[in-house]
């Protein structure tokens, strides 16, 4: 018998009253008593035992009966004699069912397996238990208070001017299984596998959203996967500037968004872009509302920023585009246009549009795109126009824009991971509505509701910033009626009506937060037209009313202009109108 070829899996053992391993070999071992090294050794043979290793005793057949099996057992532990280096040598085999506990179920007899691994079918059951339970079963904690805030949608009235209501489609998107997939990268360039559908899915929302506003693909690129627009403009930023480099956009208290710089008075430092990056903010003219673009001129030419912004969040006018292009180049920045609040009006050709003058443009997907909520990108490709060329990118002596490569490689992987495939999808939805001539009739009628909501609260002696509106929102002075923005936005929100309070520039230059900002584009998305418009305005004044009552009575602290307005039966009164009023009309995605 060979013992020492490498198929041996025999354990050879010198055994002594008290033996203990002194050599292993592979699958050889001896012991030997280690008080006895020194003595004289014992010419008779020392009695050795082979013990068999392996790790089972397996039958060829599964099924032979167990009477057999302890025969078989019973033969293997006979003795069998044999002469090993001059000694006498005794093989004897270990049972089998006493082999180590590291033998795999896998080849236990079935039996035996069957104690060890769970039935696969109850598996598959606790996966199907746990995968397909309804949000009622999972989790009613949760359910409840989203089938509480869906009964405030469907009995409000939504005024605030970036909130829309977006159809079932979307919501079907947004809820869907494309949620599951990982895809890092842009199509064609995927950091993981398995996104061909994903691929296809993104390319089709590029050649949607070029269509939406009418862009042509040799002019234009798009990217669709920022979070959000604040994340768009600073992926712009990234793209295009060093830290430290020079940004200017609208001042936050004259419309602006902070995502376009800002900080306050006292110099503390608002947003990213800030922080990141020197800020220089021009403002409205404090006696009209409108944008000063004289002393924006004057200011660009001596800051000479990188990148000079347009847009806004509380801005009722349209915007100068044409000066705008000239004071870039006259400064030598690139034109940005944050068109978020202004992009479904820009898509139904219902105000002048930033693609006929700017560089880049960025929104957000929802408000008046009706979409999921998050950013765009489009930007400028191939070559440059003579009339559009900067100096700042002059001085290369490129005649061809390089923004695409740069702002696309600040979005991923400079900025964010993986893009939200739920998000992109839903998107491309809400981007083939927008293409549609039912969708420029919506517009229209967010613009006749806003111009009817003007004329019925100037009506009524209520003063608007600027005197009305060009688009789909309107700022409302209340400093007439000797109200904060805060304390009336809190008696609405007690009556059912959403609005958000907003900064208003005073005639002698200094801010107050003495107004709100109201909108039309959701309540329209309902079905409201300038009629319903006008019954809005007689419950936004009764909500003035209120306010002016309760603040003479508890003052302006709004912890006690709060306690006065618990339980007050006129805001309660205007609660049930209200209700009322919203009810009878559709919510989208609910409406059965």
């Amino acid at each position: 018998m060979d013992l020492t070829g490498p198929q041996s899996k025999l354990s050879l053992g010198f055994h002594h009253a008290h033996g203990a391993p002194i050599a292993t070999n592979g699958s050889i071992s001896l012991q030997i008593d280690s008080r006895h090294r020194d003595l004289p050794r014992d010419p008779r043979p020392i009695p050795l035992q082979l013990l068999d290793q392996q790790s089972g005793n397996f039958k060829d057949d599964p099924e032979e009966s167990d009477d057999e099996g302890r025969r078989e057992e019973a033969e293997d532990e006979k003795d069998e004699e044999f002469s090993f280096l001059g000694h006498q040598l005794s093989l004897k085999r270990r049972r089998r069912d006493e082999s180590s506990s590291s033998c795999s179920s896998s080849s236990l007899h079935p039996s035996k397996r069957a104690l060890i691994e769970p039935d696969l079918e109850t598996r598959r059951s606790a996966v199907r238990s746990w995968g397909n339970q309804p949000l009622s079963m999972a989790d009613p904690d949760v359910c409840g208070i989203m089938e509480k805030e869906r009964d405030r949608q469907v009995r409000g009235i939504e005024l605030i001017a970036s909130e829309n209501f977006v159809c079932r489609a979307v919501l079907d998107a947004l809820g869907s299984h494309l949620t599951n997939k990982y895809s890092e990268g842009l199509p064609g360039a995927r950091y993981y596998g398995g996104n061909q559908y994903i691929d296809q899915i993104e390319r089709l929302c590029h050649e949607r959203a070029l269509a939406a506003f009418d862009l042509d693909p040799e002019c234009w690129g798009v990217n669709v996967q920022p979070y959000s627009c604040t994340s768009a403009n600073f992926a712009v930023y990234t793209g295009l500037l060093l830290p430290k480099d020079r940004i200017m956009g609208l001042d936050s208290p004259s419309g602006g968004h902070v995502s376009h710089g800002y900080h306050t008075p006292g110099g503390k430092k608002i947003s990213g872009a800030s922080i990141f990056f020197e800020c220089l903010s021009y403002k409205v003219n404090p006696q009209t509302g409108y944008i000063d673009y004289d002393k924006l001129e004057e200011k660009a030419i001596d800051y000479r920023p990188k990148i000079l912004i347009c847009g806004g969040s509380s801005y009722p006018r349209e915007w100068d585009y044409p000066r705008l292009r000239q004071i870039a180049n006259k400064c030598g920045a690139v034109l940005m246009c944050d068109m978020a609040h202004i992009s479904g009006l820009v898509a139904a050709k219902e105000c002048l549009s930033p693609f006929d003058y700017c560089d880049i443009v960025t929104s957000t997907t929802h408000k008046l795109l009706r979409g999921p909520r998050g950013g765009i990108i489009f930007f400028r490709k191939g070559k440059k126009p003579r009339h559009l060329v900067p100096s700042l990118w002059q001085a290369d002596g490129a005649d061809q824009y390089d923004f695409e490569d740069r702002i696309n490689f600040a979005v991923f992987p400079s900025l964010q991971g993986g893009p939200h495939n739920s998000h992109i999808a839903a998107l491309a939805i809400a981007l083939k509505q927008v293409a549609t001539p039912e969708y420029k009739a919506y517009i229209q009628q967010v613009k006749k509701n806003a111009q009817a909501l003007a004329s019925a609260l100037l009506s009524r002696n209520c003063k608007l910033v600027t005197g009305g509106t060009d688009n789909h929102l309107l700022l409302w002075d209340l400093r007439t009626f000797g109200l904060t923005g805060k304390n009336f936005e809190k008696v609405c929100e007690a009556c059912h009506i959403s609005v958000n309070k907003t900064t208003i520039y005073g005639d002698n230059g200094t801010i107050s937060s003495g107004g709100i900002r109201i909108g039309t584009p959701a309540m329209t998305t309902r079905g409201c037209l300038e009629g319903d418009f006008e019954t809005i305005a007689e419950f936004l004044l009764r909500a003035a009313q209120i306010a002016s009552s309760v603040q003479r009575e508890h003052g302006k602290q709004q912890r006690e202009f709060l306690k006065g307005l618990q339980n007050n039966r006129d805001a309660l009164a205007l609660r049930n109108s209200v209700e009322t009023f919203a009810s009878q009309f559709a919510m989208p995605g609910f409406d059965v």
